[in-house]
């Protein structure tokens, strides 16, 4: 299932609290590339992954002039220590309330192994200086994620 959002379309506002309980808004990155990342749960091999090559490439992503927030229907606790266990340095929004995924269409019915539930459909949104959504990565390579935003922001 993929989002009802569009590239080229304005990104949804939004606001929400991280794992330091900081309000983090779209507003707040109006003239700077945002690269907003859905995943499913913290501290879970694939999201560690994914977190991980961000984290390792983050100096290379600041270069480039793009910001990267986290968000999972985790709370701010579990975020605290997603981040401190993997000494991640970008915000990660606690949305238990699901608004934000709701908001992005990142959220619904997934199977595994025969087992139908509710989860997160990891995807990726760059947003440009506007608040416009440049690129969707629909399924990204938790390996090389760094590299897919850096590429979807030169496309």
């Amino acid at each position: 299932m993929a989002t009802h959002l569009k590239e080229g379309q304005k990104a949804p506002a939004f606001t929400g609290k991280d794992q330091d309980g900081n309000k983090i808004s779209l507003s707040e990155y109006k003239g700077r590339k945002l690269a907003l990342y859905f995943y499913p749960q913290d501290l879970t091999p694939t999201c560690t992954i994914q977190a991980c090559n961000l984290r390792d490439n983050f100096a290379l992503l600041r270069q480039h002039g793009i910001e990267i927030v986290g968000v999972s229907p985790d709370d701010a606790a579990k975020h605290k220590r997603f981040e401190q266990r993997n000494s991640l340095p970008f915000p990660l929004i606690a949305d238990t309330g699901h608004k934000i995924l709701e908001k992005y269409g990142v959220w619904g019915e997934k199977q595994m192994f025969g087992h139908k539930y509710m989860g997160v459909y990891r995807t990726t949104f760059l947003i440009d200086e506007k608040s416009v959504i440049k690129k969707i990565i629909l399924k990204p390579k938790s390996k090389q994620h760094a590299e897919e935003i850096i590429a979807g922001f030169n496309d």
